[in-house]
């Protein structure tokens, strides 16, 4: 049984990054166990295929609020600006666009991973690749690895970074989380974040495949949570789009972990007229005598008319903006894990020190990546997060 200074569960972006760091900065004889065929199948799948790596904007306030302390000291140790830096070290040119998100010019995710792969054959790092790990036996000091196979190996420090629960096909399955648990460490609930949202409403049924531009609203219990503006897509179970994505986290808190039933999203669906302009126009339409198919022309896509046929039949200008402007659509259920970009919950950062990311209950074992309990927005912050998360883990002890 071969024995490693540093064994890391999970070789995608905060595993990788880790390894990098352990063996550049500290010299370590490290190895990574990834239960896939391949590495970085994650990072291949983001950004639709380019790779949204970071942001220019990053800071603690686009993560979730018990995450910000931690957050803040881990990119005080590795920021935006180390991270980029960092890519553009392993010959990876980048580009960043005018919402501040950066991606590899080639807008190619599978550049990310080639120059990953070849700085840890540079480093002659090994990847032990089909390597599910099944059991962690905790020694007085250190830890055995024991995969499916039965393959073994010992380590003296342990970087636990195997992701979260969405896109289960891509390796995060939520194994991570039992063998954390395993060392008494407490779950925060795991529950779907950036994923579309089921509704039962007629106007989804008539418009699926429908996308507009507007400004959303998401209410639990009466309370406004959160608001965002972008692109809605209108589909046969409910709601989807970038504006739902960017509210759907506070949604699946409420319904997935919080079990409650009152959760509402109000939908303007013409975010370029207030309220008032788009009376006065459909007043004036009404006393020119325009048919009701015809009231909404030029203001909504054509086939909005049916759809909104109600509120156009009552001939009454307030109604009509009302449903244009504040639509109503509660929120039954969210989609699941195989549809959500990210992972809100994981392990509970109250036993994970915020300067090393070492369990405090543990000692040698380390957190990086989704497997915690931090959840950035989209737009490049959870990536960030990941490789500042794997740099600053990989600096063991």
């Amino acid at each position: 049984m071969r024995n490693f200074s540093t064994a890391i569960i999970g070789a995608g972006p905060a595993g990788i990054l880790a390894a990098i760091s352990s063996k550049r900065l500290a010299n370590l004889d490290v190895v990574i166990c990834e239960k896939m065929p391949q590495i970085g199948k994650k990072i291949l799948a983001s950004g639709n295929g380019r790779c949204n790596l970071s942001n220019e904007r990053i800071n603690q306030s686009y993560y979730n609020p018990l995450a910000k302390t931690l957050v803040n000291k881990v990119f005080a140790r590795f920021g935006k600006d180390d991270i980029t830096k960092f890519f553009r070290s392993l010959g990876l040119e980048l580009c960043a666009e005018s919402d501040g998100r950066i991606f590899p010019a080639t807008n190619q995710s599978s550049s990310v991973v080639k120059v990953l792969e070849i700085e840890l054959k540079r480093l002659s790092i090994p990847v032990e690749l089909d390597f599910k790990v099944e059991k962690i036996s905790d020694l007085k000091e250190g830890f055995v690895l024991s995969s499916r196979s039965g393959k073994e190996l010992s380590c003296r420090n342990l970087i636990l970074a195997g992701g979260g629960k969405s896109y289960p096909a891509l390796g995060s399955d939520g194994s991570a989380y039992e063998l954390a648990t395993a060392f008494g460490h407490n779950l925060v609930k795991p529950v779907p974040a950036a994923v579309p949202v089921v509704v039962k409403d007629q106007m989804c049924h008539l418009l699926q495949g429908q996308k507009i531009d507007a400004r959303v609203a998401a209410f639990v219990d009466g309370k406004k949570a959160c608001e965002a503006s972008g692109d809605l897509l209108f589909t046969k179970y409910g709601l989807s789009g970038t504006a739902i994505l960017d509210i759907s986290e506070p949604i699946s808190i409420a319904i997935n972990r919080n079990n409650k039933r009152d959760v509402v999203i109000f939908v303007d669906l013409a975010p370029y007229m207030d309220s008032n302009r788009l009376c006065v126009e459909i007043d004036k339409r009404l006393s020119s005598g325009w048919a009701n198919e015809d009231l909404i022309a030029g203001i909504l896509p054509n086939k909005f008319s049916s759809a909104l046929k109600e509120p156009l039949k009552s001939r009454n200008a307030k109604f009509i903006t009302d449903s244009i402007k504040a639509r109503r659509f509660m929120v039954i259920e969210t989609k699941g894990w195989n549809e959500a970009e990210f992972t809100a919950g994981g392990i509970d950062l109250a036993d994970v020190n915020e300067d090393t990311l070492e369990s405090k209950l543990k000692k040698g074992l380390y957190f990086a990546g989704e497997v915690l309990d931090v959840t950035g927005r989209r737009g490049g912050y959870n990536l960030a997060w990941a490789w500042a998360s794997g740099h600053v883990a990989g600096l063991t002890e």
